[in-house]
């Protein structure tokens, strides 16, 4: 029963998460949903800039602190191993939702398009960088990310797979494309208003100093081979792997 309950739970997160996902897409895009990043009642500019801050904020602040090591092994002692992800997925997709609930539409314009070709590259664009999105995360282990492998391996009986260092496809260009895809679907956008102005840059900085955090955990699990990863290919912008001389005779067998 303990390892059914398990597996449901794991189901409800990632169904929590996919919704949130896929919601995520048009709030940012504006499209034809309830609540978008540019519709709402809008109040005083500043008080709903500091309430979209803040909102920001506790997705970064959650996000960050329950994806450390240091707090993981904190609370390995209230929560079960096999669940420990499908809950860290869960919080991030509520942490989600509050945005989209409460966020407060600012709508002066900063820049604006149309509706000719510049907005169809626009959004073709902005496309484009949730495929990155979504695509990268099935080239990582799309379910092992999302918390699925773990609750079906514990429901079979069967041991956690230990971290796996690989590079497939867009991971031979760029250390993050995850965080490109999304940094591309934040900015794409043919009318940018001062509400997604504020989103765009807030998120573009959480994801610059989160990838600084994840690396060093990355460089604890994966030890040279991560560190000799970094001197090859570029962090956040897709450029072609660059060439590291072996200094190390115990790495002169060492292919990419």
């Amino acid at each position: 029963m303990r390892r059914l309950l398990a597996l449901f739970y794991g189901i409800i997160s990632y169904v929590v998460f996919l919704g949130s996902f896929l919601y995520a897409i048009a709030f940012i895009g504006d499209f034809a949903v309830l609540k978008t990043i540019n519709t709402g009642v809008e109040g005083p500019i500043v008080l709903s800039l500091i309430i979209d801050a803040g909102l920001l904020s506790i997705f970064a602040l959650q996000h960050s602190i329950m994806a450390r090591q240091g707090f993981k092994k904190w609370w390995a002692k209230f929560i079960p191993k096999p669940i420990e992800r499908s809950t860290f997925v869960l919080a991030s997709s509520l942490a989600l939702i509050l945005i989209f609930w409460q966020w407060r539409p600012v709508n002066a314009v900063i820049w604006d398009v149309g509706n000719g070709a510049a907005q169809t590259v626009i959004y073709g664009i902005y496309a484009v960088g949730w495929l990155i999105v979504l695509f990268g995360t099935f080239l990582i282990n799309h379910f092992n990310l999302f918390g699925l492998q773990q609750v079906y391996r514990y429901m079979r009986n069967q041991k956690p797979l230990p971290p796996e260092f690989k590079k497939p496809f867009f991971y031979k260009v760029v250390r993050h494309p995850l965080m490109f895809g999304f940094i591309v679907a934040f900015w794409a956008t043919p009318t940018m208003t001062v509400g997604h102005l504020l989103f765009s840059i807030a998120t573009t900085g959480y994801i610059l100093v989160a990838i600084q955090l994840e690396e060093r955990d990355l460089v604890s699990f994966h030890g040279e081979d991560y560190i000799r990863y970094q001197q090859e290919v570029s962090q956040i912008i897709p450029m072609p792997p660059r060439k590291v001389m072996i200094t190390n005779p115990a790495q002169e067998n060492y292919t990419d």
